[in-house]
């Protein structure tokens, strides 16, 4: 079928129009057609190194407002649009010209995003292509896992160098995840890690290849995540996610719950027939 100028006109305006408002965002998500049930939640501020300025920070939670109920998402990475990028932090610039009344909704709002973010059902992966400082790494520890390039050099919380501490749960996550003694080490000192030294200290669970990004490492990952029953990695999720609340036995207690409520579930009975006849179980979520 052939199709007239005037009729090819309208689509390229149609087409500059959606290119133009995603360009326009400063957070996106983008569903991978060629990875089922992986979406990717996008920093898209490369001019400022997706420093969050009080726009990202409303587009990064309208986004995960959205993604928190859309079942279809097996896996969450986070990641920059812009190759060897991450997140510089938040907009020194912007803050500058804010009132400290206007710093503390700022921060409110950033701690809602990363608690969003935390409490997410499907499983999340930071991909660390580039520097993550304060705010930007504050980011990266809501999320389940960080992956980080091997060539980043930059990954930390420099805030007391600023005269201020991290303020969007840093002090908290970051002791967390690597205890008390290194915590103080890293926001004490302000030191900036490489992803080797990020690895060791436990504050990344994966660098890539040479020659890779941590996108593609974060990728794989969300890969073998989204192969697996999406109403079981969730249930894990949620009962690991609880387990520092909870005293042992009423954990345990927990987690039997999780598990009998799975039972019944199609996917448990598809998997039970997958493995009678020797094929990859199907699973669709019911």
């Amino acid at each position: 079928m052939m199709l007239s100028f005037s009729r090819l006109g309208r689509l390229g305006l149609g087409l500059r129009t959606r290119v133009t408002r995603a360009f326009s965002q400063q957070a996106l998500l983008e569903p991978l057609s060629t990875h089922p049930g992986v979406t990717c939640l996008s920093l898209n501020r490369p001019e400022a190194k997706n420093a969050i300025s009080t726009t990202l920070l409303k587009e990064l939670r309208e986004n995960l407002q959205i993604v928190h109920s859309d079942s279809s998402v097996r896996a969450l990475i986070l990641r920059s649009s812009t190759p060897g990028s991450f997140c510089a932090g938040a907009d020194l610039v912007e803050r500058r010209t804010m009132s400290d009344a206007q710093v503390a909704e700022f921060l409110t709002n950033l701690r809602g995003a990363l608690g969003q973010l935390e409490a997410l059902p499907m499983p999340t992966i930071a991909a660390i292509d580039g520097p993550a400082l304060g705010g930007g790494l504050e980011l990266s520890l809501a999320c389940d896992l960080r992956v980080a390039a091997s060539e980043v050099k930059k990954i930390g919380l420099p805030e007391t160098g600023l005269g201020i501490i991290p303020g969007a749960g840093g002090t908290q996550r970051a002791t967390r995840l690597l205890g008390q003694s290194k915590a103080k080490d890293l926001i004490f000192t302000g030191r900036l890690l490489t992803a080797d030294e990020a690895l060791e200290w436990g504050l990344v669970d994966y660098i890539s290849d040479p020659g890779s990004t941590a996108f593609d490492k974060a990728l794989q990952l969300a890969e073998m995540i989204s192969r697996n029953a999406p109403l079981a990695v969730r249930a894990a999720k949620h009962v690991i996610s609880r387990s520092e609340d909870l005293p042992l036995e009423t954990g345990l207690d927990f987690e039997r719950a999780a598990y009998n409520l799975l039972i019944p579930s199609k996917d448990r009975v598809e998997a039970l027939e997958a493995f009678k006849q020797k094929r990859r179980p199907i699973f669709k979520g019911e």
